[in-house]
């Protein structure tokens, strides 16, 4: 007969914690691997957002300048040359521009729910500038009204009418401005704030009170001009 132990077989400790370990080390690890993939996606769609902001908003201040619309009016026998450029047939979309960018700048001046608002007016902004530059496209009021005041007669309309790709160059910028604006929407909670170092939270600052040598005349000097009482 073979020798039978009564004392159980000892268990491997390092097979059960290979074993049990991934699920007791791997749940608090993933949080904060969460949190970092976080403040890595938020600090890189802030310099996406500013980019973007500032990009859109100088292209729709620039194409907006330039000539959207050319045609000829009447004159006699004659034809007057006419040029329209995008502000003289809409002034929405440079205006707009100027709001995202004050809106831009506002993002990082407030918090929580302000900054929600803030972020939905850049956006609002960058969708009324590209609408605004597709449906204004066409130029032909602007010109009309040009060959009204050239010629003279009410009745006068433009003739030759052609286009450039201004137009939507600007509705381009403006689409940045409004990408702009989505961003701040979906990260603009995890931005930081202009001055966010410098503000205090409410609670009362703790006074130091300087240490009093009894051997020092000066120490005890001070602390009467302070209106402390240096014998306590």
């Amino acid at each position: 007969m073979g020798y039978v132990s009564a004392v159980p077989p000892s268990r491997n400790d390092s097979a059960a914690e290979s074993a049990d370990g991934p699920e007791v080390g791997g749940a608090p690890g993933a949080p904060a691997a969460d949190a970092s993939a976080d403040s890595r996606g938020g600090r890189r769609s802030v310099a996406v957002a500013l980019l973007l902001g500032a990009l859109g908003a100088t292209v729709v201040l620039l194409a907006s300048g330039r000539t959207w619309a050319r045609g000829t009016a009447a004159v006699g026998v004659d034809a007057l040359p006419l040029a329209a450029d995008g502000r003289a047939v809409t002034g929405l979309p440079a205006a707009l521009a100027i709001v995202g960018l004050a809106a831009l700048v506002a993002v990082f001046a407030v918090r929580g729910r302000s900054r929600l608002l803030v972020s939905g007016l850049l956006a609002l902004s960058g969708l009324g500038a590209a609408l605004a530059a597709v449906l204004g496209a066409d130029g032909r009021q602007a010109l009309d009204a040009q060959a009204a005041r050239t010629t003279a007669d009410t009745a006068a309309h433009v003739a030759g009418l052609t286009h450039t790709a201004w137009p939507y160059v600007t509705a381009a910028g403006a689409v940045l401005i409004l990408a702009a604006g989505l961003l701040a929407l979906r990260f603009g909670r995890s931005w930081p704030s202009m001055g966010g170092r410098y503000e205090r939270d409410g609670s009362p600052r703790t006074r130091k009170v300087a240490a009093i040598d009894p051997d020092r005349p000066e120490d005890l000097w001070k602390a009467l001009d302070r209106g402390e009482d240096p014998t306590r």
